[in-house]
């Protein structure tokens, strides 16, 4: 029996499957592993190509193998789902992750360093906050409507919720007036830790070059530069600026057969939170100008006289996107294009 040349390794909790294969494609091995016993059983392999799904904890293991003197690529789980076949198994999913990692056009995904992760916490904790805080507001406004009190959405009414259940003369009884007491708390709490993250990133902003440099581009602000720094991959490794794009899923969804193009909406595929953020940032930028006029002649001017809002704000998030490629990967800072006469 020969040495395995690639191994796909399917990872979960407790038990993991390798599938190993020579130079020639032939199996070698079907293993079952614990998971104490990955790394021992891999630092019994000569040095060979593994493969695993960008699932959660790959990260991990892509570092913990590497050093053991393996090449380790990580692949997006919809790119092996094609090679499963018949019925789903652990062999089958661990023969799948070795079938795809051989395909030359396979695409991979960077393995993240352990600080990198931690740079990209705070985003998702903060993420998680705001939708716990937004639940909180969310319940409180649908209690009081009970009682017969009709507030408008929106983090800016808030002050007008709570002022209501404070309020001794209002139509709320003292024991429902206890209970949504404790939904006050955790809004103001909850208030209080996304400030104290808000303010945290803000100071990464300030203290990063590359931060600053695309905090010059318009709807680019502290928490959306910092989050590009921290959770985009080596940005060489986008051919141009439309990959980058596509990778954060801002570019057309394709549904073209028989020679005809048929594009739909965003494929929302890829990075969501740097995606959202870019959203956010071009929806700024669009109201501003909607309020204030965009320059004559500008491609925003031009696109908001002929295209509806939404579709203006996802164009103007996708060209953004090109921008910071073209920052990240040439250096400078962002330069206003000249308006034609």
């Amino acid at each position: 029996m020969g040495e395995a040349s690639t191994i796909g390794l399917d990872i979960a909790k407790n038990v993991f499957q390798a599938h190993g294969v020579d130079a020639d494609g032939h199996v070698v091995f079907r293993k079952r592993l614990v998971r104490a016993k990955v790394l021992e059983f891999f630092a019994r392999q000569a040095p060979c190509f593994v493969a695993l799904e960008a699932c959660g904890g790959a990260h991990h293991w892509a570092r913990e193998l590497g050093k053991l003197g393996h090449t380790v690529r990580l692949i997006p789980p919809a790119y092996v789902k094609p090679f499963v076949k018949r019925q789903k198994s652990d062999v089958a999913d661990a023969e799948a992750i070795c079938e795809a990692a051989q395909r030359p056009s396979m695409r991979f995904v960077p393995v993240k360093t352990d600080t990198q992760q931690a740079n990209a916490l705070v985003f998702r904790t903060r993420d998680l906050l705001v939708r716990q805080r937004t639940q909180c507001i969310n319940a409180l406004r649908g209690h009081l409507t009970e009682y017969g009190h009709v507030v408008p959405k929106g983090t800016d009414h808030v002050d007008q919720l709570i002022a209501l259940v404070k309020d001794e003369t209002s139509s709320i009884p003292q024991a429902a007036r206890d209970i949504l007491q404790v939904l006050i708390d955790s809004i103001e709490v909850l208030g209080k830790q996304i400030n104290d993250l808000d303010a945290q990133i803000g100071r990464r902003a300030k203290d990063d070059p590359v931060a600053r440099r695309l905090m010059t581009i318009p709807g680019i602000g502290p928490i959306a530069a910092t989050a590009i720094t921290a959770l985009v991959p080596a940005p060489e490794g986008f051919r141009a600026g439309r990959d980058f794009a596509a990778w954060l899923g801002l570019t057309p969804l394709q549904k073209s057969t028989g020679g005809k193009q048929k594009l739909g909406a965003i494929s929302k595929m890829g990075e969501r939170t740097i995606r959202r953020l870019l959203i956010l940032g071009a929806s700024a930028v669009v109201r501003w100008a909607v309020h204030r006029g965009a320059a004559p002649g500008s491609w925003l001017a031009q696109m908001l006289a002929r295209k509806p809002r939404m579709l203006v704000t996802t164009a103007l998030a996708n060209k953004t996107a090109r921008i910071v490629w073209a920052l990240l990967v040439r250096g400078g800072t962002y330069k206003a294009p000249a308006v034609a006469a």
